[in-house]
């Protein structure tokens, strides 16, 4: 089994990252192959000032190890130093339909959002493709907003396999329920387009600000309130196993303030993520380590990937 995951240096990473990607993926590590990159190559898609493109690139690295993340057992690498993403996704770029882009729901809304309507962001699905497709990942955990960039690679897969016979293998995307939408302090999807997240290694007074910051409705302060409806229950449960769910979920039927909520959250925060962000502090001190990590690993990334385009080349006589 080889699992796959990656994820754009685009900013700070937030709990919607971590739940949504992070936590899913590190729960694999020792029961299979699993694979970590950095996806530099989408941020071009919005990012256009290259120190800060570098140092987002480096932290995501930082975070990560800071997270849990084990090089001796799983694979972290960026995007960019394996040129055969680029060489993939050409490929595929050439049977891929316009149609199936057109139908890109992700494009549509960034381009809402106001992100510039680019081949690159256009394309974006293809390259995913190829980022699954290189490694021959057959396990992709995914929030339900990239399902469908799944599916696009899944596609994709199968008509080159019909045109060229069976060389790629066709992934499957894991959605876990409980996080297939992690919700930004504004009541949508947490992302940092759109300016709603929570932090997972900002500074103390950033998360407090961030969580003090979650919408709420107007019911009265003691009212009864419904957890199922509320934007701080539904981030802070992702913290908690069932038990301590629905006892939080009982003190809201019970009238808790928003404003106690609120404290209750950035406290359970402080508590889960404490250790990681003592231990980014001294990974902090070792650069050269974190480095090295990632040159290992995209020596073993460029190895795999580099067999998987062998296959490609001769199926379409490039070779």
């Amino acid at each position: 089994m080889r699992v796959l995951s990656g994820i754009q240096p685009s900013g700070q990473l937030h709990l919607g990252n971590y739940f949504g990607s992070i936590k899913p993926n590190l729960e694999y590590v020792g029961k299979g192959e699993s694979f970590f990159f950095i996806a530099d190559l989408h941020a071009l898609t919005t990012m256009r000032d290259p120190k800060e493109l570098k140092r987002i690139r480096f932290e995501t690295a930082l975070d990560y190890l800071a997270c849990g993340f084990d090089p001796k057992k799983a694979t972290i690498y960026e995007q960019s130093i394996v040129p055969e993403h680029t060489q993939l996704m050409w490929i595929l770029s050439c049977i891929a339909p316009m149609g199936l882009l057109e139908r890109a729901v992700s494009y549509k809304e960034k381009v809402e959002n106001g992100i510039d309507a680019t081949v690159g962001l256009f394309n974006y699905p293809v390259l995913m493709a190829a980022d699954i497709l290189l490694y021959d990942a057959n396990i992709v955990p995914v929030g339900r907003d990239q399902k469908q960039h799944v599916e696009i690679a899944r596609d994709l897969a199968q008509k080159f396999n019909n045109v060229y016979g069976d060389v790629l293998i066709i992934p499957e995307p894991e959605i876990r329920p409980e996080v297939a939408v992690v919700l930004g302090t504004d009541g949508q999807k947490m992302s940092k387009s759109y300016g709603n997240t929570i932090p997972l290694f900002g500074s103390e007074q950033e998360i407090k600000k961030a969580i003090t910051g979650i919408v709420t409705d107007s019911v009265g302060a003691n009212a009864p309130k419904d957890p199922d409806k509320c934007t701080v229950y539904q981030i802070h449960k992702l913290f908690l196993g069932e038990k301590e769910s629905k006892k939080l979920a009982d003190l809201y039927r019970g009238g808790i303030t928003y404003g106690d909520a609120k404290t209750k959250l950035f406290e359970t925060s402080m508590d889960v993520f404490g250790p990681m962000r003592e231990k980014r502090a001294e990974l902090e001190k070792k650069k050269d380590y974190i480095l090295e990590v990632l040159q290992e690993g995209a020596k073993k990334a460029c190895c795999i990937a580099q067999s998987t385009m062998e296959r490609v080349w001769r199926a379409t006589g490039l070779r």
